[in-house]
């Protein structure tokens, strides 16, 4: 899917996401707690890696959900602000924040809104992240150009997703049975059905929640293309995949799926202006 959404569509369909999310929230916060296997083993290792986030850093947490980075970052020493659309996401967060609160200041932020992403401070932010959160938002181009501002030059941004190649409506997961050599042995593959042109579906993030959200797909060419639009290179890529951390509680885990990565995380940096006017457009 492009970024090829009207206005209208826009403005309903993250209204209604924003809805759902505030259903979802509290659900979501019992059942991440302070990191489920996805965050613990593959996501908040490979962002830190890539963050190398330095003590007293301002940091930008986007789309913070319960704050589970944003109270990890602090730990580590950062200073963060860590936003939401979703008000009940931020009230949670406020509650599970009792270490090193000082250092965490929680906002309600739409981060397709780029008004209230301004709003934050102008070059305040050495970094910011977005923890498996731009698969869930109707369109990131706003936040790539804001994220231009709100960081200070060579400001670097690290965000996860969902894997683009893997991980999507439009694959599925597949478990064969191969004889190798009269030895019988389980395969775990994925089967890619559709890549390039996949419309915004629902789907579960965790088994069991209230309503299912909106996923909307970007292919790597789109997703990174937002980010070059705006000044960004690619200087950090990790395709972080579980390897015997996680015990797997069905049988399509991807617990199971060992040499196949479900998330991707990246690591963009704002390039130098030329000029004080390059750094204002």
């Amino acid at each position: 899917m492009g970024e090829d959404l009207t206005r209208g569509d826009l403005g309903r369909l993250t209204g209604n996401t924003q809805a759902i999310w505030d259903q979802n929230a509290a659900f979501w916060d019992d059942k991440m707690g302070e990191g489920n296997d996805f965050q613990r083993v593959l996501v908040g290792p490979a962002t830190e890696r890539l963050l190398q986030v330095q003590p007293r850093e301002p940091v930008l947490d986007v789309a913070c959900g319960n704050g589970v980075f944003a109270r990890r970052l602090a730990a580590l020493g950062a200073e963060v602000v860590a936003c939401d659309f979703s008000a009940v996401f931020v009230e949670c967060a406020r509650a599970r924040t009792t270490e090193h609160a000082e250092r965490v200041e929680y906002r309600v932020v739409d981060a397709t809104d780029e008004d209230q992403l301004l709003a934050l401070g102008r070059r305040r932010f050495d970094a910011a992240v977005c923890g498996m959160a731009l698969m869930d938002m109707t369109t990131i181009d706003p936040l790539m150009r804001r994220l231009r501002r709100l960081l200070k030059p060579g400001g670097r941004f690290v965000f996860s997703v969902t894997h683009p190649c893997f991980n999507t409506s439009g694959t599925t997961m597949v478990i064969e049975e191969e004889d190798r050599e009269g030895e019988l042995t389980t395969v775990y593959a994925v089967k890619v059905t559709r890549y390039l042109h996949l419309a915004p579906a629902k789907g579960l993030g965790i088994i069991g929640q209230p309503v299912p959200h909106y996923y909307f797909h970007r292919p790597l060419s789109v997703l990174f293309a937002a980010g070059f639009a705006a000044g960004f290179v690619v200087d950090g890529l990790e395709e972080p995949a579980f390897a015997g951390e996680a015990e797997a509680q069905r049988p399509f885990s991807w617990a199971n799926y060992r040499d196949i990565p479900p998330v991707l995380v990246t690591r963009m940096r704002l390039m130098q202006p030329r000029s004080e006017e390059a750094l204002e457009a």
